[in-house]
């Protein structure tokens, strides 16, 4: 398939999703493949050949090396509540860095970050009383960095850390 077709079907979902959640209030859980997609596009990565072998994509290093990369995603709409938490974190399988796709209410992406496996770790660790290992997007921001922007400007409510 190529790179114009999945580009065209990933415009189509956005639409989707959007529109459905307009209409419904409800969400369509596919913000994580439209993320996968997002990154992979917009950071210049490789998809993963073994999707379930818990990372999404990976990225050739400077020094040769290949490193696993597991992304997330999170949407956010206009209505902020508390600290809105990422998905579950696949931590019992092989990845060195995690990514972060912000996406607003059409499913597009503003913000993508990434924290290496270590400081995701330590923050799970230091959160005992969180057993889904999960973190909330604020946590993830700040022992991250931010890889990838739309512009300057995040949207109101977002933590820039």
């Amino acid at each position: 398939m190529s790179v114009y077709v999945v580009d065209k079907l990933m415009a189509q979902a956005r639409r989707l999703a959007a529109d459905y959640r307009r209409a419904t209030g409800k969400t369509l859980p596919i913000s994580g493949e439209i993320a996968i997609n997002d990154a992979i596009r917009l950071l210049g990565l490789e998809p993963a050949n073994e999707p379930q072998g818990g990372h999404d994509a990976t990225r050739q290093l400077p020094d040769g090396r290949v490193q696993r990369l597991q992304i997330k995603a999170r949407v956010v709409f206009d209505e902020i509540k508390s600290a809105h938490r990422m998905g579950e974190l696949k931590v019992d399988k092989p990845w060195e860095a995690l990514l972060l796709v912000l996406l607003d209410d059409n499913y597009e992406p503003f913000a993508i970050y990434e924290a290496s496996r270590e400081a995701v770790e330590e923050a799970l660790d230091e959160s005992k009383s969180n057993k889904r290992g999960t973190l909330t997007i604020p946590k993830f921001q700040r022992i991250g960095r931010m890889a990838w922007s739309r512009d300057d400007e995040l949207p109101t409510g977002i933590d820039p850390a």
